[in-house]
């Protein structure tokens, strides 16, 4: 099969897998069942809330890394975004599963942001190139990290399980970054991480309630 055939039917099968599909982690959730423990109602509610932005977090990152990997010609740069999306489909799988836990749901407007992050990723790697893609990926997961760090101070003190899965998810997001910038990733201009924080506050405030 030619690479960029290839390319579009892995974005594809990418898109219906996160929109319509039960996502399957190929690591163990980092919650262990005697840390669990019971939650009032009003805490279940933020848990709830802040869970579903991360799980949106997660559908955006799917979106990017589908879009990215088709963007490039690189197949090791490709291969570097498929090894990505895979910890990101962990993610996926982990704030799913804990949505369900705590009675919440998914956010409604998830094809929105999927299409959305498709869209940027798509514009940064076809425009940009390689180098300017990774600095992309750069900065979305150096911000996506002090968004989870803020999470892990907003979640009750008591939802354990939560807190375990936003902090290995800060972990991974950590490395992502360090592995693109390693990977020849060039800074963004300032005016554009402006306009990438502003549109991530306006997703995360979105996401809190729908």
């Amino acid at each position: 099969m030619e690479p960029a055939l290839d390319a579009q039917i892995s974005a594809i099968d990418s898109a219906l897998r996160t929109l319509f599909a039960s996502p399957l982690p190929s690591r163990a959730c980092p919650t262990l069942p005697a840390e669990t423990s019971t939650l009032s109602r009003a805490e279940s509610r933020v848990s709830g809330a802040l869970m579903r932005v991360n799980h949106v977090g997660e559908v955006c990152a799917q979106a990017l890394y589908a879009s990215q990997a088709l963007a490039t010609r690189s197949p090791a740069l490709r291969a570097h975004f498929a090894a990505a999306a895979r910890d990101e489909t962990d993610h996926l799988a982990w704030t799913q599963t804990r949505l369900a836990e705590l009675g919440a749901r998914p956010s409604l407007l998830n094809p929105l942001w999927y299409a959305g992050a498709f869209g940027i990723g798509l514009l940064a790697g076809k425009l940009g190139g390689d180098r300017l893609s990774l600095g992309f990926v750069v900065e979305t997961e150096r911000q996506v990290e002090a968004h989870l760090a803020s999470h892990m101070e907003r979640l009750p003190a008591g939802d354990h399980a939560s807190r375990a899965i936003v902090a290995q998810m800060r972990d991974d997001e950590a490395r992502h970054a360090d592995d693109a910038q390693a990977a020849g990733a060039v800074g963004l201009p300032g005016p554009v991480k402006r306009l990438m924080r502003a549109a991530a506050t306006v997703m995360t405030a979105t996401a809190h309630h729908i």
